[in-house]
């Protein structure tokens, strides 16, 4: 049963909204909705009628399930890879593989931050279709090909963290990439119906990155130190404590 307070979960899904605001998601996300669609980006922004909103709503849904069909199966597979090297280690594996993570969250935090720089990493690389998708299959295959595996590059530091986290506990492993999608596909629908606020949100995308990049070094000390399950355990008695006392 999944913990109300693990605190590890709850970053997942932020994680996941972070990577759509991030700079080179957020800006291009009206252009992608054009692809998928076939419209052009002024009637999409422009447009309030209730039956073009379903089609945008339809075809970002479908979309975002070619992308979680990427970013799932690789959870799961680094979740399987986990598991077989604590399988393979003895005693003290599983601190060993979080410390590990403890740091690659900090080093990929910096990035986040902008305190580090490394071109290759943070570049966009985004898979070009010489022909537009034909209808809802071609949309789901867009979201596979196109976005999923051409820009995971681009928000790589952010997804790589929740891959390297779900490695070292493969028991939620998969649990953490599915709130990670759920984080991503949650201000992508959103947006997609109210597609005209995407313009301020872009422009404080970078501000936004930065304060996640220091949440992101904050995390991974706590990975390093053993103290996130500590405060996770100690929100939790909270959560019931506050539970038992309502009901008394």
């Amino acid at each position: 049963m999944m913990e109300v307070a693990d605190i590890t979960i709850w970053l997942a899904l932020g994680a996941g909204i972070l990577s759509f605001l991030s700079p080179c998601t957020l800006p291009l996300f009206p252009a992608y909705l054009s692809y998928i669609t076939g419209m052009t980006v002024k009637e999409i922004q422009g447009t309030q009628n209730i039956k073009v909103r379903r089609k945008l709503l339809i075809h970002a849904s479908l979309f975002l399930l070619g992308v979680s069909m990427i970013f799932i199966g690789l959870g799961v597979g680094v979740s399987i890879l986990g598991q077989w090297v604590q399988d393979l280690l003895s005693g003290q594996s599983g601190i060993f593989l979080q410390r590990i993570a403890g740091i690659f969250v900090i080093i990929m935090g910096l990035f986040v931050a902008g305190w580090l720089q490394w071109k290759g990493l943070m570049k966009e690389k985004r898979v070009h279709f010489n022909r537009k998708p034909v209808g809802y299959v071609g949309t789901i295959f867009v979201g596979m090909g196109g976005f999923a595996a051409g820009w995971t590059p681009c928000i790589g530091p952010i997804f790589a963290s929740i891959l390297v986290i779900a490695g070292s506990n493969p028991v939620q492993g998969a649990i953490y990439t599915i709130m990670y999608v759920i984080g991503f596909a949650i201000p992508f629908l959103v947006l997609t119906f109210f597609i005209g606020s995407t313009k301020w949100l872009v422009r404080y995308s970078q501000k936004i990155m930065k304060i996640s990049g220091i949440i992101m070094i904050a995390m991974g000390i706590l990975l390093f130190t053993g103290q996130l399950a500590s405060i996770s355990n100690f929100l939790l008695k909270m959560v019931q404590d506050s539970w038992l006392a309502n009901l008394g």
